[in-house]
C-alpha cells in the first residue's frame, strides 16, 4: 500500500524571521510617545502647608489624633465652604481636583499638599486651605475641645514635580517594551496551533482521495458433510 508521508512545517521562527523586530519597534515607539508627552504636558508645581491639631484647656489630649483624622478626611469640603476659594483665586472645582489633605497615624498634624501650573498658585492654594481649617476650627472649639493652628507656611516650590520629557521617555520606552514583549508571546502559539491544524488535516484528506486497497472478504470453504458407511451384514 503506497501512502504519501505527512508534510513537516518549519518553525514559525524560521517562516517569519522578522517578527522579533516588533519588540524594538515597540521600546521606540513607546520612547517617542512618552517623551513627546513629557514634552509638550505643562509641568506641575505642588506646595505644601502643614496644620497641627492642639486640645484646648482642660480636653483630652488624645482626642486631637482623633479630630485631626476628621479633620483631614474634609479639609478640601471645609475649604470649599468657606474663603479658600477668595485666598487662594482658584474655583472650587480647581480646590477639589488640585489640593489633598493627608495626616499621621502617629501625631496630630495635617499635611495639606496643592498642585498648580505656576508655583505662586500652589502656595497660594495650600496656605489658603490651611487657613480655612484654621478658621472653622476656631468656630467650632467650644463643641469639639480642640483648634487647628498653622504648623508651617507653604514655601514656593523651585521645581516642578512632572516627571521631565526624558523620564517621560524612559517609562515609555519600557512600556513599549513591555507590550512588545507580550506580543511575541501570543503570536508564535496563534501560528503553531494553526500549523498543527493544517497538519492533522493533510493525512485525512490524502486517505480520503487515495482509493480503497483493503482485500474483498473471501467466504470461507464449505466443510463436506461426514456421511456414515453402511454397515455390512
Amino acid at each position: 500500500m503506497n501512502t504519501t508521508p505527512p508534510r513537516t512545517f518549519p518553525p514559525a521562527a524560521l517562516r517569519r524571521p522578522g517578527r522579533w523586530a516588533v519588540l524594538p519597534a515597540a521600546v521606540l515607539a513607546g520612547a517617542v510617545l512618552g517623551g513627546g508627552y513629557g514634552a509638550l504636558k505643562t509641568p506641575q508645581y505642588a506646595a505644601v502647608s502643614y496644620v497641627i491639631v492642639v486640645p484646648a484647656e482642660k480636653s483630652d489630649p488624645a482626642a486631637a489624633l482623633g479630630f485631626a483624622q476628621a479633620y483631614g478626611r474634609v479639609a478640601t469640603d471645609i475649604a470649599v465652604t468657606g474663603d479658600a476659594q477668595v485666598w487662594a483665586g482658584v474655583t472650587a472645582d480647581t480646590l477639589r481636583k488640585s489640593v489633598q489633605a493627608a495626616t499621621s497615624p502617629d501625631a496630630p498634624m495635617i499635611s495639606i499638599t496643592a498642585r498648580a501650573e505656576k508655583p505662586a498658585k500652589a502656595v497660594s492654594m495650600a496656605d489658603g486651605v490651611a487657613r480655612a481649617l484654621v478658621l472653622n476650627s476656631t468656630h467650632v472649639a467650644g463643641s469639639t475641645g480642640v483648634k487647628v493652628v498653622q504648623f508651617s507656611r507653604a514655601t514656593k516650590p523651585v521645581a516642578p514635580v512632572s516627571p521631565s520629557a526624558p523620564l517621560s521617555a524612559l517609562v515609555g520606552g519600557c512600556a513599549g517594551g513591555l507590550l512588545g514583549g507580550l506580543v511575541l508571546l501570543v503570536r508564535p502559539k496563534r501560528s503553531s496551533s494553526r500549523g498543527e491544524a493544517r497538519h492533522s488535516r493533510q493525512p485525512a484528506a490524502t486517505a480520503a482521495a487515495s482509493p480503497s486497497t483493503s482485500p474483498a472478504a473471501v467466504p470461507a470453504p464449505a466443510v463436506a458433510s461426514h456421511q456414515p458407511e453402511p454397515e455390512a451384514v
